[in-house]
C-alpha cells in the first residue's frame, strides 16, 4: 500500500531546518568533479536534493553513497517483526531476480518463456488450492498481480460484475451491491469497496470473538450481496475463518451467494500445516481465492495470485483481449507494465523447495511461533492467537489488566524499539476496540535463537517499564508519540486528514501493519 504524499509549498522548502540557522554563513565547496574519497567531494558537504531536481549531475559511485547512507537510517527489516512480507531468499534466486529486473513481463512476445513461467505458477497454486482439474469442464483460471492488493480488487471487481449481469437478465435493480465481511479485514477490502461503490456490510468482532460470524454472515446475505469475503489468516490474531461453516449454511438455506477467500497469509502455510482444513475450492461456493506470493509464498515484495473456479465467475467483459507488441493476449489486471522478476521468484521457490520444503519451513515456524506464545505466557501475557497450526505461525498477546501495570502495549512496544525490534501495538476491531494487543510474526528467518534474544528483550523492557514511575512512562510516551508519529505524518496532506468514511475514521480502529 503506497500512501498519498503532499507536495510541500515554497515556503516550506526554504524554511531552514532549525529555526536561526539561515543567519550561519558557511563557505562553500569548490568545484571538484573527481575525487579519491566520496567524502571528500563537495557532495558530502552539500544538502542533499529533496524537492527538485538537480542542474547537474553527480558521480555513480557519490550517488550510491549518500542514498545508502540515508537508507541506513531505517530499520532492520529481520528485527520488523510487524510485516508478514518476505525478507529472506537464497542467493541464486536473488541473482535470477535481479536478471530480470529488465524485463517487462507484460511482453509476452519479447518474453514468452517469463508468461509460461506464470502459466506454470498459476497452474501449480491453483492445484494447491483443489481448483476443479479432473475433466475437460473444468477450466479454472487465474493471474499474478502486484500483490494481494490488486487481487482482492480483481475478486471484488468480478463478484460485482457478476451480480450486475444476473440482476440484469431478471430485469431486476443492480445498483445497491454490498459484500459482507469481518469488521478485522485489512484496509484493503473498505478501499476495494469504497473504489468499486459496494456497500460494507460487517460481521462485527466482539471482546472474545475476533472473526467472522458464520450464522451472522449468511443472515446479512441479500438480493444485493455480491459475495462472503472469508480470510484464512486474519491480520490481527491470525485465525482461520470458518469457510466451510458459512459455505454449508449457504448450502443448507439454499442462497445463491458466493464466497471469496482472501488468504492472503495463510494460503502458502493451512495446505502444509493442517491440509484436512477445508477451506478452498473444495467447497461449492468459493469461487475466487487470492494469495499473496511475497508473504508466506517466500518471495520478496512485489507479488500475488487470484484463482477462480471457473470462466463463470469472472465475466467475459472485464477480460481484454489485445494485440501489445506483437502478441495476442488476454489481460485481466488493473495495472499493465511491471516487472518479471517476482513471478520468477515465484517459479523458483515453488520448484526449489517443493511441497515437502514448504512444509518443512511452515512446521518449523508454527513450532517457533508456539515456543513464543509459551514463553510469553510464562512472562504473564495473554495470548489471543490460535496454536498448534490452527492459525498463522503468528503470535498476538495482550498484557493481562488484573496485573495493575501502570504501562500499556505502546509503551512496550516503544521500548522494545530501542533494542532495534519491530513490535506493532494496536487497537483491535470496531466493537472490541477496547482491547489493545501486540503482535509477532514469525516469517523463515526467525530462528529460534533470534526467538530467545527477542524474549531476553521482552523481559528487559518490562524490567525497565516497571522500573519507571507512572509519570515517567507518561511523559515518555507522549515524547515518543510527538517525535515520531508526527515525524511520519509530516508528508501527509492536511486536506484527506481526519476523514470519517473508514472504520478507523468511524471507530478509531488502527490496522495491523501486513
Amino acid at each position: 500500500m503506497v500512501h498519498l504524499t503532499s507536495v510541500p509549498n515554497d515556503d516550506v522548502v526554504k524554511a531552514p531546518l532549525i529555526e536561526g540557522m539561515e543567519k550561519i554563513k558557511i563557505d562553500q565547496p569548490g568545484e571538484d568533479e573527481v575525487t579519491a574519497s566520496v567524502y571528500g567531494s563537495r557532495f558530502a558537504a552539500e544538502e542533499l536534493p529533496i524537492h527538485s531536481m538537480p542542474e547537474r549531475e553527480m558521480p555513480k559511485e557519490v550517488a550510491y553513497r549518500m542514498i545508502r547512507d540515508e537508507l541506513s537510517l531505517d530499520g532492520n527489516p529481520v528485527l520488523n517483526l510487524a510485516s508478514f512480507v518476505t525478507t529472506y531468499m537464497e542467493e541464486e534466486v536473488e541473482k535470477l531476480m535481479s536478471e530480470a529486473l529488465p524485463k517487462n513481463f507484460i511482453d509476452y512476445e519479447e518474453y514468452p518463456q517469463t508468461a509460461e513461467i506464470q502459466n506454470r505458477c498459476v497452474s501449480m497454486i491453483a492445484r494447491l488450492f483443489n481448483a476443479p482439474t479432473g475433466s475437460q469442464d473444468d477450466s479454472s483460471m487465474g493471474v499474478s498481480t502486484v500483490g494481494s492488493s490488486e487481487a482482492i480488487m480483481l475478486g471484488v471487481l468480478a463478484m460485482k460484475r457478476s451480480w450486475q449481469n444476473k440482476r440484469k437478465a431478471e430485469g431486476k435493480d443492480y445498483s445497491k451491491p454490498n459484500l459482507i465481511m469481518n469488521s478485522a479485514v485489512q484496509l484493503l477490502r473498505e478501499k476495494a469497496c469504497r473504489y468499486f461503490e459496494v456497500e460494507e456490510r460487517y460481521s462485527y468482532c466482539t471482546e472474545d470473538r475476533y472473526v467472522i460470524d458464520p450464522a451472522e454472515a449468511v443472515n446479512l446475505v441479500d438480493e444485493n450481496t455480491i459475495g462472503i469475503c472469508a480470510i484464512i489468516g486474519t491480520t490481527y490474531t491470525g485465525e482461520y475463518e470458518d469457510v466451510k461453516a458459512i459455505n454449508d449454511l449457504l448450502v443448507k438455506k439454499n442462497i445463491d451467494c458466493p464466497i471469496h477467500v482472501d488468504a492472503a497469509s495463510g494460503g502458502f502455510v493451512a495446505p502444509f500445516v493442517i491440509p484436512e482444513l477445508e477451506w478452498d475450492f473444495r467447497l461449492e461456493k468459493v469461487v475466487s481465492i487470492n494469495v499473496s506470493g511475497h508473504k508466506y509464498g517466500l518471495v520478496y515484495p512485489g507479488v500475488g495470485w487470484v484463482v477462480w473456479r471457473s470462466p463463470d465467475f469472472l465475466p467475459k467483459e472485464l477480460v481484454f483481449n489485445i494485440n501489445y507488441l506483437g502478441a495476442d493476449q488476454a489481460s485481466f489486471t488493473l495495472n499493465f507494465s511491471k516487472g518479471a522478476s517476482q513471478v520468477i521468484g515465484q517459479y523458483y521457490q515453488l520448484i526449489r523447495l517443493g511441497k515437502r520444503g514448504y512444509r518443512s519451513i511452515m512446521l518449523n515456524l508454527t513450532r517457533t511461533a508456539d515456543y513464543l506464545a509459551s514463553c510469553l505466557e510464562q512472562l504473564g501475557f495473554i495470548i489471543m492467537s490460535k496454536g498448534a497450526g490452527k492459525g498463522l505461525p503468528l503470535v498476538a498477546f495482550r498484557m493481562d489488566p488484573k496485573k495493575g501495570h501502570h504501562y500499556d502495549e505502546f509503551a512496550l512496544a516503544h521500548q522494545l524499539r530501542e533494542r532495534g525490534w519491530v513490535v506493532p501495538a494496536y487497537t483491535m476491531a470496531p466493537h472490541s476496540e477496547t482491547l489493545k494487543l501486540m503482535r509477532v510474526v514469525v516469517r523463515e528467518d526467525f530462528s529460534r535463537a533470534r526467538c530467545d534474544t527477542l524474549v531476553k528483550d521482552f523481559k528487559l523492557a518490562c524490567q525497565t517499564l516497571d522500573g519507571m514511575d507512572k509519570k515517567t512512562v507518561q511523559e515518555h510516551t507522549r515524547h515518543v508519540k510527538k517525535n515520531t508519529a508526527s515525524h511520519k505524518a509530516k508528508n501527509s496532506h492536511p486536506h484527506y486528514r481526519n476523514e470519517k468514511h473508514s472504520l478507523q475514521g468511524k471507530h478509531g480502529k488502527t490496522h495491523a501493519v501486513c
